[in-house]
């Protein structure tokens, strides 16, 4: 039997680093916009991995930076993750759907810089959910 999404925390947390070690083989590939893509992703499944662990319970959002404030009733989150987490979001839906640009495939419109950002802001927020999953509950 399929367990919900609440029971699975240890599934959450490795499918968020695979994600977080696409990214990089993507950032190797110079496809920048796909490496934003999967910088969100990783970190969306490692805060649901957190939220499962700390808090007993799964949210459907896809938000990192609400899932860093709704953390943050239990956790001390640094406000400077929550703003990161916000610039991450941007990249969900933009990286991958042409009628939110009014020109152009997504991926013109992403570059190096965008790609390294991501990555560096992924990891801050990684490593973040790391350290508290470590804690004693």
């Amino acid at each position: 039997m399929i367990g919900t999404s609440y029971e699975r925390f240890y599934d959450w947390f490795e499918e968020a680093l695979d994600d977080y070690a696409t990214a990089e083989d993507l950032f190797r590939l110079k496809r920048y916009s796909k490496v934003c893509y999967f910088c969100h992703q990783a970190c969306e499944k490692i805060l649901k991995a957190l939220m499962i662990k700390k808090l007993k319970r799964y949210d459907p959002i896809h938000s990192v930076a609400e899932l860093l404030r709704r953390l943050s009733t239990v956790l001390n989150v640094p406000e400077d993750l929550i703003t990161k987490g916000e610039k991450l979001d941007r990249y969900y839906i933009p990286t991958r759907y042409p009628n939110v640009w009014p020109w152009g495939a997504p991926y013109k419109h992403y570059n190096e810089d965008d790609a390294k950002e991501a990555l560096s802001y992924a990891k801050e927020v990684i490593d973040f959910a790391k350290r508290e999953i470590k804690k004693n509950t």
